[in-house]
C-alpha cells in the first residue's frame, strides 16, 4: 500500500514539473526564445542621392533570428525595396541580405543596427525625345548600413521603424560611380510561432 502511495506521488510530482515546464516555455518572452521567424512590410521614403530625386516605395522582407548571447540576438536578414511613386528624376530598387544584431534592452522595444548588401537597379530620365520621357538603366552593389528599433504590439505584431544609408557603386551619369541614398521606413513585423501539440516549439 505504502508503494502504490508512493508510486501515485511520484507520478502527481512528474505531471506538475511537466506541466510547470510547458506553461514555462510558452510564457518564454519573444526574446527569450531560441529561434525566431519573422516578416515585415511597410512603406519607404527614399530619397535618392541623384538629382534630389525622391522616391515612394515599399519595402518587405524576412528575418530568422538566432540563439541570444549576452542579451544581443544576431538575425539573419533579407529585404527587397520597390518604388511605387518613381518621382521626376530616378527610380531606385533593391535586393540585399545581411546580419543585424537586436538590443535586447527591455520586453517590448528592441534598437538594431544592421549591415546589408546586394544588388540595385536604378532607372534614372536621360531626356525628352520626339515628346516621349526616355530611361536609362543602372545595375549595380548597393551596401547598406542601417539603424531602427521594433516596438511590440502583441506576442506575435510589433511596429518597425527604419533608417538605411545605402552606397551605390556602377556607373551613372555624372556620380563617377557613388551615388549615396538614404531610406526611411515605417511598417509592421509579424513573427511566426510555429509549436506542436503539446504547446512546445
Amino acid at each position: 500500500m505504502k508503494q502504490l502511495r508512493l508510486i501515485q506521488a511520484l507520478a502527481l510530482l512528474l505531471a506538475t514539473t511537466s506541466g510547470w515546464r510547458i506553461a514555462a516555455a510558452q510564457s518564454l518572452p519573444t526574446a527569450a526564445r531560441p529561434l525566431q521567424l519573422s516578416a515585415f512590410g511597410g512603406v519607404s521614403g527614399v530619397f535618392t542621392g541623384f538629382g534630389g530625386g525622391k522616391n515612394f516605395s515599399i519595402t518587405a522582407g524576412g528575418d530568422l533570428g538566432l540563439p541570444v548571447w549576452h542579451r544581443l540576438r544576431p538575425v539573419v536578414e533579407v529585404r527587397g525595396t520597390y518604388p511605387m511613386d518613381r518621382g521626376l528624376v530616378v527610380a531606385q530598387k533593391d535586393a540585399m541580405g545581411g546580419l543585424r544584431v537586436n538590443f535586447l534592452l527591455g520586453r517590448r522595444i528592441h534598437p538594431y543596427g544592421d549591415f546589408l548588401a546586394g544588388r540595385g537597379e536604378m532607372d534614372y530620365r536621360l531626356d525628352y525625345i520626339f515628346g516621349a520621357k526616355v530611361y536609362g538603366d543602372t545595375t549595380t552593389w548597393v551596401y547598406s548600413p542601417g539603424a531602427g528599433f521594433d516596438y511590440d504590439l502583441t506576442d506575435h505584431l510589433s511596429l518597425k521603424v527604419d533608417a538605411q544609408l545605402q552606397h551605390w557603386g556602377g556607373d551613372t551619369p555624372n556620380t563617377k560611380g557613388r551615388v549615396y541614398s538614404s531610406v526611411g521606413t515605417v511598417g509592421l513585423v509579424y513573427r511566426f510561432n510555429f509549436r506542436n501539440r503539446n504547446g512546445m516549439q
